[in-house]
């Protein structure tokens, strides 16, 4: 009896503890709402980050390299990045320059001639005489002309000994070292503009005709996504690839030439959809699901399939209606059925005590 007695005293003590065991904390959640909005479906491409301005510096002149810009230099428009040498073309220009100098005596001579007879004006000057002196000036302008061209030839081919930058950019590489003989046209330096940036991608030929220029397109880059205005399009596909090419203009002035990025094009016109932000979205083994946020406080798990997604929120089906609460950060920490409190979007930030309070999704 005494044995019967204990046990039961122990059901009944234990069931007491139970009972008065304390509710489970809330989770502390933030979230936003279901709606609908227009939208497209995207498909993301591959893009990289190149300069508007990039180019393999050449020389109309030939020689050997005297000067040749360190790679990294940095130069202003209209810095010199290399030189040849050029001992021989300013001979030229100097041997130009005496030629000129020489014929124009020889001018201003004859025009005091012609002058001084043209002052007797008398029967002693013959007219055939007139005509000789006049033909002679004549003669001599012509030469004096021809002269000074090929002096400013000479001047020309001797500043083409001097290779300088046609933008602001960076050396980035040498073609050639200083020493080398260079021919005409051959490439000494590539410089590359690090300011004037944009994405360049190329998409399937069937998208060609739903991006515009100025059109907003999102883009992606480790993680971070920002939008991206389209400067330009290409609708031309190659015959193998059937791929077009668009530019885009880059706000964010961090990237680096040669950044890979995502861009998403838009696969059909915008039509009105329930969207959910992206970060609502939680997938397990059975499945991808919601957690809704019930009048009495409590979440409800709601299985739903994601169409396609839109820059930062999601098409989904499923059960969920337009101005239905759902979980946005915290929902993978959260059991169907169990208390949240709601935290705004600010309060997440910081806390009313002042110290920062991170969720987990």
């Amino acid at each position: 009896m005494s044995m019967r007695y204990g046990v039961a005293l122990s059901m009944l003590v234990a069931s007491t503890a139970w009972a008065q065991a304390p509710e489970a904390p809330a989770v502390v959640v933030e979230v936003a709402k279901a709606n609908v909005a227009r939208v497209a479906p995207r498909r993301w491409v591959p893009g990289g980050v190149v300069s508007r301005n990039d180019a393999k510096l050449a020389t109309s002149a030939a020689g050997r390299l005297d000067y040749v810009a360190e790679v990294g230099t940095r130069v202003r428009a209209g810095e010199r990045v290399a030189k040849l040498e050029d001992e021989a073309l300013r001979l030229q220009v100097e041997d130009a320059k005496a030629e000129v100098a020489r014929i124009e005596a020889q001018r201003s001579m004859s025009e005091r001639q012609l002058r001084r007879i043209e002052s007797l004006a008398n029967s002693s000057i013959s007219q055939t005489q007139l005509d000789e002196v006049r033909s002679q000036l004549a003669v001599l302008t012509a030469q004096l002309q021809q002269a000074q061209v090929r002096q400013r030839a000479a001047q020309h081919d001797l500043g083409q000994t001097e290779v300088r930058a046609p933008f602001p950019g960076i050396v980035t590489e040498r073609l050639a070292q200083r020493g080398e003989y260079v021919t005409t046209g051959a490439s000494i330096v590539h410089l590359v503009d690090t300011v004037h940036l944009e994405v360049r991608a190329q998409g399937p030929l069937s998208l060609a005709g739903l991006v515009k220029p100025e059109m907003e397109l999102p883009v992606r880059v480790a993680g971070k996504q920002f939008p991206a205005s389209v400067r330009t399009v290409v609708p031309v596909g190659e015959d193998r690839s059937r791929q077009f090419e668009l530019r885009l203009t880059l706000a964010n002035g961090a990237l680096s030439v040669g950044t890979p990025i995502e861009i998403g094009l838009p696969e059909r016109e915008a039509t009105d959809a329930l969207v959910v932000p992206r970060d609502a979205i939680a997938e397990r083994q059975d499945g991808k699901y919601l957690m809704r946020v019930r009048a009495d406080g409590t979440a409800e798990r709601v299985a739903v399939a994601s169409v396609a997604s839109d820059g930062d929120v999601v098409m989904i089906r499923g059960n969920v209606a337009a101005g239905d609460t759902v979980v946005v950060r915290g929902v993978e920490r959260l059991q169907d059925g169990q208390r949240v409190t709601i935290l705004t979007r600010e309060a997440a930030v910081t806390s009313p005590g002042g110290s920062s309070q991170a969720l987990s999704r």
